[in-house]
């Protein structure tokens, strides 16, 4: 666990990386202030926190010149490393987009989900980074929708906010060519923005509507900001990139380090059962319940020696409710493969003979084993039990490839364990 106090990290802007004893990435953040930022892990309750200081043996930092590029910077790192601990650019987490709607009077709002018809921009990290571009947009080229009807416009359109929609005389093609503007600069195209503003504004002047070119020099003037603003960011950016390079690529081949050394592992595994091949993909079963109340079982997955989380399933066991182990494991097995592609390489169940008799006609393509409990602590305390019933062989806590095999068993217990609790917390509700 990380012992680390806050007190040498500076108060700017800046990245942070959270990385285990084998110097892999656990967690990347981005922070106004890193002082503040990260003293606030170590006097957090949030179990996530606590897990990850729990993982996590140093913290790493790149200082960035404000906060808008300490977010460009994050954004590019998870994308690069995808740490473990970053739930929000993995699967299964719904993105932020900048939405600009295809109504009659088209608006520009957030949303997490591509569902309807219009134009998205995005992906951003919070609802908070999206806000913050949204609302600039609109504050500096006009773009609120007023709700209210007044036919000399609301308070907000006579200071340049609200885009006059509460108008009788609304403009909307100038609200729409705004927002043409604000859809280009989303895109990086602020040259053909500039252009676009340049040849209304001429011809305006050709048209003597002098109050419509006056508008539309003040929108040229905050679009003239947006373009310094973010070609300096971009600068930036890129130099950091570059500094961060040699360390990306020290990261990368520290990941291949590990990746070799677990193949090591799981080869010397296949040695020390017989194995066909090297078990790459390892499920495991187990069962939970008390007094044969809120049946449940568990299939975790191991994939190249590490936890698979996605792939880890839970089951209410339907068949029976009498406690049997071997036909509730039974059950779990035909639905986990009731798809030819879900089989791993290896399959184990928490059991003895009996539970391994009772599940090796289900195991498809994969090999099966079972392991009996016993004293973990203690040589031969625990058994591996085959197909082959004469092939019995006492687990070796000195041998990695067998720690292996018990920390697998534990994942697949603990992760039973855990729901058949929730079951019970529901049940003794009702």
């Amino acid at each position: 666990m990380i012992q680390l106090s806050s007190q040498n990290f500076p108060h700017a802007s800046g990245v942070y990386f959270f990385k285990d004893e084998n110097n892999a990435i656990l967690y990347i953040g981005k922070a106004k202030n890193l002082k503040n930022r990260l003293s606030s892990y170590f006097f957090s309750s949030d179990y996530k926190v606590i897990e990850l200081l729990k993982a996590a043996t140093d913290i790493e930092f790149i200082v960035t010149s404000n906060e808008i590029e300490a977010l460009f910077l994050e954004a590019q790192l998870i994308k690069q490393h995808q740490p473990t601990f970053n739930r929000l650019l993995k699967a299964g987490n719904p993105y932020i987009y900048i939405y600009f709607s295809t109504e009659k009077i088209p608006s520009i709002s957030i949303v997490r989900i591509k569902k309807k018809q219009g134009q998205y921009f995005g992906p951003f990290l919070t609802k908070r980074d999206a806000q913050i571009v949204v609302e600039y947009l609109k504050k500096s080229l006009q773009l609120n929708i007023c709700n209210k009807k007044i036919e000399s416009g609301c308070l907000q359109y006579h200071i340049n906010i609200c885009s006059g929609s509460c108008k009788n005389d609304f403009d909307l093609e100038s609200y729409k060519l705004r927002l043409d503007i604000a859809r280009q600069i989303l895109d990086n195209q602020y040259e053909q923005a500039m252009a676009l503003l340049d040849e209304q504004i001429h011809i305006s002047n050709v048209q003597l509507n002098f109050e419509r070119s006056a508008h539309l020099a003040m929108y040229q003037q905050h679009l003239q900001a947006i373009i310094k603003i973010l070609q300096t960011l971009q600068t930036t950016k890129l130099t950091h990139l570059k500094d961060f390079a040699m360390q990306a690529t020290l990261l990368h081949q520290k990941k291949n380090i590990e990746i070799s050394s677990n193949i090591e592992l799981l080869s010397n595994l296949k040695k020390r059962l017989e194995l066909k091949k090297i078990p790459y993909t390892i499920d495991c079963f187990d069962i939970s319940h008390m007094q044969s109340q809120s049946m449940v079982g568990s299939c975790v997955r191991f994939l190249n020696g590490r936890p698979d989380k996605k792939n880890f399933r839970h089951f209410d066991i339907k068949s029976i409710t009498q406690q049997n182990d071997c036909a509730a494991l039974i059950e779990i097995v035909t639905r986990r493969y009731k798809k030819s592609e879900n089989f791993p390489d290896l399959i184990i169940i928490d059991g003895g003979k009996g539970q391994l008799n009772a599940t090796a006609h289900l195991a498809g393509p994969a090999e099966i084993i079972s392991i009996a409990k016993g004293d973990h602590r203690k040589i031969g305390a625990e058994t591996i039990f085959f197909p082959d019933h004469h092939k019995i062989i006492p687990v070796d806590i000195h041998q990695a490839c067998d720690r292996l095999l018990l920390e697998i068993r534990d994942y697949a217990h603990h992760f039973a364990i855990e729901f058949h609790r929730k079951k019970q917390k529901i049940t003794s509700k009702k």
